[in-house]
Formats: C-alpha cells, structure tokens, sequence
C-alpha cells in the first residue's frame, strides 16, 4: 500500500508548477545585481516572482522582502521592537515577543493594543483562526496564506510573515511582507539586495518556485478546491468521534483551516501515535514537541486550558489537495484499530 501523507501543515510537497519555475531557473547564470543580459535575466525571475506573490496575496502597493524562510523574516520584522503576542504563537514568533497575552478555550486572543502585538492569523497545530484587529503590528500568514482567502490590504496590519514550502513552493525561501515606505532595519547587512532591508544574492531558484507557487494557490482558492478537502476533514472527524467517543477534538466550535484537525484520547500519547502510524504508512504530526530530547505537553493546548493528559496525547491530522477519500478512510480505519488496541492494553 502507498504511504499516505497528512502533515501538510508542516511542509506540503513541491507543486508541478513551482518545480517547473525552478528547473528553468536553474538555467539563469547570471547575479540578479550584476548589470549586465544575464544579470538582468536574473533579476527579471525574481521581479517576477516578487509581483506573483504580491498579487496572490493581495499585497498590490506593497514591499515583498524575500528571506530564507518566515523565521527569518519574523527575526526582521520583531527583534528589538518589545511586542506582545499570544501564548499559542509559533516559536518563531514567540521568541522575540516580550509580553504574553492569554488565550481563551479556542485559541482566541483580544488584543487591547493592536499596534504593539504580534499574532498568527492560523494555528499550526490546531488550525483555529484569529479574528485579527485593525493595526496590528504584525501578522504571521504562514499557515493561512494559501488554504483560506487571505490579503494583505485587508488583515489591516504593518507586515505580514509568509512562507513558499507552505502552499506547495521551495522550503528555504519565505517573505516579509510590509506596508511600502515602512522604516525597518536590516538584520543582514551586506550589499544592500532586497531594497536594503535584507542583504545576500538571492536564491533566485527558490524565489522562482515561490512566485509560481503562490500564483497556483491563488487559482485554487479562486475554484474553491479546499471545499472538498474540508469535507474530508470532516469526515474523518465524524468517523473517529463515532468509534471513539472520549476522543477529544480541538478548536472544532472555532472558525479553522479547512484542512486540520486536531484531537486527543487522553492517556494515548501523541508521539506513541505518530510512531504507530508512521510504521503503518501514515505520515501525521504529534501535538507534543521534542526539545533537548525531551518530550513535552504542546504549550499551545496548555496555554487554552487542557491539562498534560490531553496535550500530551493530541495528534495533528493535516490533508492536502491530493489528498483522497481513500486515503481519509484507510487513515480511520488503522487509526481505530490502534485506538481499539491501546484500550484493550488501558484495560
């Protein structure tokens, strides 16, 4: 049987059209900022991608600085600026963050000072979405840009984080996204690329994949593909909550990615899980992370409230546009007789 792969909140795998952008870039030989037909050839690839990302994200009128990934870009867009964020945020985003804001059972955060905080439009782990407040500093798209009809010039916010491995681009490439005209210091100083704010030569492959990644997701939205995934998810949420009726699913009463499904049985570790299924054939993620070594309760269940039975045992199921009903039953139905099997042992 094939492996089936549900992490694509993690990484989702390379677009045709972003392979194709890619390997004929590979052809470019010159250095975007050399001046001369090969250098301008160069150049005109990531002008090209740049204008491609702007318009998929609704960014017209806006300065798209690329970067090696959305950390880095988070890196240039919050160190040094002493902003708040919620508990549940990405690492990349909660490291430089300075002030903690709680969130309520859903993930949700108010903000009494938009323009001082940071927040992520999406979970990665639970896929709830924030209702963001006009003026907020910054915002993290990562995991929404792509799967759910996002702009720039309506989220309201200074700058925005952006990723390409996210929506079937490159992985090492990402974006910081910003209202033009805004003063932002370079982190990376250098020959001046990327309007000065971010120095090096570009990866003008990645950048290539992007452009075109971004522009084929754009026409997904557009035809509403992601219907038929969040149907899916929704059925193997209906399937599992019948068979396995302690299971514990969450952010399912909020707004969230049409394609993510968190949930628990607790006492089950997370990480248990994944290994049962990954030798099963079945890529998924743990709500647990492995730091040091060592294995930890997901902050970001804790942080909405559930105790460490629960935020130990939670797995994240994430489909994708290939992913078929095939692959969502034979996913229930292992899944289940694991699930049998660990409470024959709980018994």
């Amino acid at each position: 049987m094939k492996r089936v792969y549900l992490d694509h909140n993690a990484t989702t795998p390379l677009r045709d059209e972003a392979r194709a952008a890619m390997i004929a870039a590979m052809d470019v030989a010159g250095n975007p900022s050399s001046v001369h037909a090969e250098g301008r050839a160069a150049k005109g690839l990531v002008e090209r991608a740049r204008t491609q990302v702007a318009q998929a994200f609704g960014a017209d009128g806006a300065d798209v600085v690329f970067t090696s990934s959305a950390t880095e870009a988070a890196a240039l867009a919050l160190a040094g600026r002493g902003l708040q964020g919620a508990a549940v945020e990405h690492d990349a985003v909660r490291s430089w963050v300075t002030e903690v804001l709680e969130v309520d059972a859903s993930g949700c955060v108010t903000v009494p000072a938009p323009e001082t905080a940071a927040l992520q439009l999406a979970n990665s782990e639970t896929g709830v979405l924030q209702s963001l407040p006009d003026g907020l500093a910054v915002s993290d798209a990562t995991q929404a840009f792509g799967k759910v009809p996002v702009a720039f010039n309506w989220l309201g916010c200074g700058m925005a984080l952006i990723s390409a491995h996210k929506l079937g681009g490159p992985k090492g490439i990402g974006a910081l996204v910003m209202k033009r005209g805004t003063d932002l210091a370079a982190q990376i100083k250098g020959g001046g690329q990327e309007m000065g704010r971010r120095s090096g030569t570009e990866n003008v492959i990645g950048i290539a994949g992007f452009g075109a990644a971004a522009e084929a997701a754009a026409r997904d939205l557009a035809e509403d593909r992601w219907a038929r995934v969040e149907k899916l998810r929704n059925i193997l949420e209906s399937a599992i909550e019948v068979s396995a009726k302690e299971t514990i699913f969450v952010g399912k009463s909020a707004p969230r990615l049409p394609n993510t499904s968190c949930f628990a049985v607790p006492g089950w570790k997370g990480e248990t899980q994944v290994m049962q299924m990954d030798l099963a054939g079945f890529a998924i993620s743990a709500g647990s992370a492995c730091s040091s070594g060592k294995v930890r309760a997901s902050r970001v269940l804790t942080a909405m409230g559930y105790g460490e039975d629960v935020a130990s045992s939670a797995i994240r199921v994430s489909l994708g546009l290939d992913t078929t009903e095939d692959d969502v039953s034979r996913f229930v139905e292992t899944w289940l007789a694991k699930y049998e099997k660990h409470c024959a042992r709980a018994a």
